[in-house]
């Protein structure tokens, strides 16, 4: 088990690279690939967001499909479709890129409702139904998806139910000045990320180990305080004054493995409160709904946030 844990170290480690001086995007995005959560990466463009996501599954040697989601994408373009053959009469499935380790849907806001709720059945229950047939997704199916967080004009907002079935919402910055320094560096000497052949990065992981790795998480322990703990916090955002949406019964169940991941990541086979509190805001920022007067005011969900673990006791 020590070498597993050695081995997402290397990994946390080589994505730190990729996104210098954004430790905490890199924690998140590992707990997440730990627990099997699915994710949305919002940031401004340029900011390496799709960079990242083609490394990491390159490093854990796992099947990536990408997807440029525009508002003509269909959802056959995303599951695929049954194509006949006039010659033998019969139907072929033509897999679309769903079928996949590692999805990365590229601008899941551009793309219209009826393309989004393609991804529903594969988020939630990892399969997907076509004519009729229900077909099983890969063990490891991990979608990431992207937005940008200033352009809003002509997109497609994601439903709430929808919103749900990711685990984390992660907010990719600019980087430092250090970092970004070093990338005119790193250009200045001929690197041209446009053509960087990742087929030469070296592996880390593989799929198998990270499964195993997603076994010993959910070997981690949690005491009944914790639980109660965490529970407590829930039930409280849906009564909070500022908010017209709380935490949702299935936030709660994400909550509790992903603590779990965050606790495996920092060598504990116990999860603490230290560990619900830090993964607060990417779990919640995204199904949380500020009421029209706090929006007024200029409140911001994160600060929401903040109250929200405030207001309860954290157990001895």
């Amino acid at each position: 088990m020590s070498e597993l844990k050695s081995a997402c170290d290397r990994l946390t480690q080589a994505l730190g690279q990729i996104v210098v001086g954004q430790s905490n995007l890199i924690r998140d995005l590992m707990v997440a690939l730990l627990s099997g959560g699915h994710v949305i990466l919002e940031g401004v463009p340029g900011t390496g967001k799709t960079l990242l996501v083609k490394v990491l599954a390159q490093v854990v040697q796992a099947d990536f499909r990408r997807i440029q989601l525009t508002p003509d994408v269909l959802p056959s373009d995303i599951l695929g479709v049954n194509v006949f053959d006039p010659n033998t009469r019969t139907f072929t499935l033509k897999r679309g890129p769903v079928f996949s380790e590692v999805l990365l849907a590229d601008e899941i806001n551009r793309t219209p409702p009826k393309t989004q709720s393609a991804l529903l059945e594969a988020m939630e229950e990892q399969q997907v139904t076509l004519d009729g047939e229900s077909l099983r997704l890969p063990d490891l199916f991990w979608v990431i998806a992207t937005q940008n967080s200033l352009e809003f004009e002509g997109t497609y907002p994601l439903p709430e139910a929808q919103l749900d079935r990711f685990l984390f919402k992660l907010m990719v910055d600019y980087p430092e000045q250090k970092a970004e320094r070093q990338m005119l560096l790193n250009a200045q000497a001929g690197l041209q990320t446009k053509r960087l052949d990742l087929v030469k990065l070296k592996p880390i992981l593989n799929v198998a180990q990270v499964l195993a790795a997603r076994q010993a998480v959910r070997a981690v322990q949690v005491s009944d305080p914790l639980i109660d703990y965490l529970l407590a916090i829930v039930q409280r955002s849906r009564k909070h004054a500022d908010l017209a949406l709380g935490a949702s019964p299935r936030s709660g169940v994400a909550w509790l493995q992903a603590s779990k991941a965050h606790a495996w990541l920092n060598n504990r086979d116990f999860v603490t409160p230290d560990d619900v509190k830090a993964i607060a805001p990417a779990i919640l920022r995204h199904r949380l709904i500020l009421r029209p007067e706090a929006q007024l005011d200029g409140l911001q969900v994160d600060s929401v946030i903040t109250s929200l673990l405030g207001q309860v006791p954290v157990p001895r």
